[in-house]
Formats: C-alpha cells, sequence, structure tokens
C-alpha cells in the first residue's frame, strides 16, 4: 500500500506546496514553526548584536536598560499572562533581587552589607533564587485569591517592600543614599569598565541581550511545554482544569516562583549599568511600567513582552525631553506639573488605549498587519 501524499517512509513532514499544513504535533509545537519565523528571528538577533558598533554609547546603555527591563516583563507576563494571576506586586520582587546581588557581590567591611562575590554567574543565579523564594511563601495566596483581591494583596507588597527597604540602611544605604549596585565581573574581568571587548556601554549592552536571548527562549520553551499548558488551562478556567486534574495549588505556586525568578534575575542586572541602587527606585510606579510593558507589548507572548519593554523605554528619553519643548512642564519634582507625573499619565493612558482598542497590544497590531499582506490583495 502506497504512502498517502505528505508521507514518506512512516516519517511525517510537510506536505510541499503547503507551508502551513503540519502533519505531526511536533511541527505544530516547534519553537519557531515556519521558516520565515526562522529567518527574520535570526536577522534581528543579528541585527540586534550589530547595533553595539554603530549606536552612540548613551543610546547603547538605553537599550541595555530596556533589554533588562524586558527580562522582568517576561516574567511578570508568565504569572499573568500564562497563568492568570494578576500580580501588581513584581517591583518588591525586583527589588529582592536588586539587593541580593548588590549584598553578595559589594565589598566586605564598608558600611553596607558585601560578601565580595562579584562574579556574575555567582550573583545573578542567587538574585533570582532567593526572589523566588519569596514569591513562593506569597503564592500560597494566589491559591485562595483570585482578580481584584490578588491584585490588592500584591499590591501591598510594594508598599511593605519600600518601606522594609528605606529602614534597612545597612543593606540599602537608606534613602537618598543608596549603595553601590552589583558588579558585573566574569572570570575575574570587569564588564563596567572599558577594555578590549570595547567600551563600557558595548560590554553591558552586549552581555544584557545575550542574557535577554536566554531568558525568552527560555520562557518560550515553557509556555509550549506541558507546565505552559497547565498554566494556559488555570489561566482560562481554574475550575475547569482542576475537574480535568491540573493540580492548581502547584502549577499557582511554580507560576509566582518562576515569575519572580525572572523579577530578581532583571532586579540584580538593571542597576549594573548606573552602578548605583536606590530604595526609592521599587516604587508603585516601577510596577505600574511593567504592567504597561505586558499590556502594550501583549499579553501571554514573549515577543510581546519585548516589544512593550522597548517601547515604555524608549518612551522615557521623549518624556524627559519634554521641558525643553513645553515650558509648562518641569524638570524638577518638587513642581506641578513636572515629566515624572506626566510619565504616570502617560503609561495610565496608554494602558487604558490599548484594552479599549487593541487587547492584545503591539503583537495584535503586527499580527493584523501581517495577515493583510498574507492575504493581500484580498484582505476584505
Amino acid at each position: 500500500m502506497t504512502a498517502p501524499p505528505g508521507v514518506s517512509g512512516g516519517r511525517s513532514r510537510r506536505v510541499r506546496g503547503r507551508p502551513l499544513l503540519y502533519t505531526s504535533y511536533a511541527q505544530d509545537m516547534a519553537l519557531l514553526d515556519t521558516r520565515g519565523k526562522r529567518i527574520w528571528t535570526g536577522v534581528l538577533v543579528a541585527a540586534a548584536f550589530a547595533v553595539s558598533v554603530l549606536l552612540a554609547d548613551r543610546s547603547l546603555e538605553v537599550l541595555a536598560v530596556a533589554y533588562v527591563l524586558a527580562i522582568g516583563a517576561i516574567g511578570l507576563n508568565i504569572v499573568t499572562g500564562y497563568a492568570g494571576q494578576v500580580s501588581l506586586g513584581h517591583a518588591f520582587f525586583v527589588a529582592i533581587g536588586a539587593y541580593t546581588a548588590a549584598a553578595l557581590s559589594g565589598p566586605p567591611g564598608g558600611e553596607t552589607l558585601g560578601y565580595g562575590l562579584a562574579e556574575i554567574w555567582i550573583w545573578l543565579p542567587a538574585a533570582g533564587l532567593v526572589a523566588a523564594v519569596a514569591g513562593v511563601l506569597v503564592a500560597p495566596l494566589a491559591t485562595r485569591l483570585r482578580g481584584l483581591y490578588l491584585a490588592i494583596v500584591t499590591l501591598g507588597l510594594v508598599f511593605l517592600g519600600e518601606h522594609v527597604f528605606k529602614e534597612w540602611k545597612e543593606l540599602t544605604g537608606g534613602p537618598g543614599v543608596g549603595r553601590e549596585a552589583a558588579i558585573p565581573q566574569l572570570f575575574g574581568y570587569r564588564l563596567d569598565q572599558d577594555g578590549p571587548l570595547g567600551t563600557k556601554e558595548q560590554v553591558l549592552y552586549l552581555l544584557m541581550l545575550s542574557l535577554l536571548v536566554v531568558f525568552a527562549v527560555a520562557a518560550r520553551n515553557l509556555a509550549r511545554s506541558r507546565v505552559g499548558r497547565a498554566f494556559a488551562a488555570i489561566r482560562d478556567r481554574d475550575i475547569a482544569a482542576e475537574v480535568i486534574g491540573v493540580p492548581l495549588t502547584r502549577y499557582k505556586v511554580l507560576a509566582f516562583g518562576i515569575s519572580s525568578f525572572y523579577a530578581g534575575c532583571a532586579g540584580g542586572l538593571l542597576y549594573c549599568v548606573s552602578g548605583y541602587v536606590e530604595p526609592g527606585s521599587f516604587n508603585l510606579l516601577l510596577s505600574v511600567q511593567f504592567i504597561a510593558m505586558v499590556l502594550i507589548g501583549g499579553v501571554a507572548t514573549v515577543s510581546g513582552a519585548i516589544a512593550g519593554a522597548l517601547f515604555i523605554s524608549l518612551l522615557q528619553p521623549v518624556t524627559r525631553a519634554l521641558p525643553a519643548l513645553v515650558p509648562v512642564i518641569s524638570g524638577d519634582t518638587t513642581q506641578t506639573p513636572n515629566v515624572f507625573q506626566v510619565e504616570t499619565v502617560l503609561y495610565g493612558l496608554l494602558i487604558v488605549l490599548f484594552l479599549v482598542f487593541e487587547p492584545r497590544g503591539l503583537f495584535g497590531l503586527w499580527i493584523r498587519a501581517r495577515n493583510y499582506w498574507k492575504s493581500w490583495p484580498f484582505s476584505y
């Protein structure tokens, strides 16, 4: 008996001439399931690495911070987008990671707590693990609360953490003083200094971009795994998920733990560029920024979280230039209106506009544009 078209020797393959027709689950669940995605993803990653020698140092610094924020946004997307657990306390876990990394890499015997472990392969996983432990301790609340109630509880973590970090001066240096951030050192080589690999900004840019690729691929693999499908089932209907055998408590705790790990790693890396961390930075506005990144970029998509982080990060230099263009807006925090108030209002406005007109965010706009040109000229 002859094999049907598209099947040869018992092995399934894609039918020639039908690039979107799959004959196996492996093809449908592939990381990059089309040739076009593989090509364009490779082009984008190569272009991102190439701009390290094309852009000015200031631009590379902004992009390096954007890549770190993208790692944190991916973490929030795991618990909120994929698992459906609304969290407004992301800044709390970012702070835990930042101070864990700073304490481990800081010099011992100084005014602030330090252990002298400056190697990035030591303090970066440690920052993620300590934040993950904190997330696991908070996670049992997720099994008893949902929706608005869970959001209020996680919001309380931000205010609780803000008070603790301001008062714990031995760790944080205190408000208005701060302390040195984690030292990015790899096998004795300082990555935050000019050297044979390039300027400080170029080296940190390449480091943050490389780590973003690693964290993004890990999150995408998680989303298409058994764990990711369990997260999606809980998000869509947790009672139905429990009926079909998904253990809610286990996977909700796992979602908070993984999300907090991403947040802790992002916190450890976030202030490596500036070299300084201050407890007042981890406030409600930072949590709102992460929420804006996820909602503006696209919920439950890794590429959407990256796009949202880049959008918000590149929007900040524009708003900081407003005092020179609009004299009414001040750059001084003691006056009203100032650029920081404008940023807060703008984040809220963008969240409302995207939720009303494009709930899928920037990722949804890309899907619309792609579908339009794929069906052109019959795009009606």
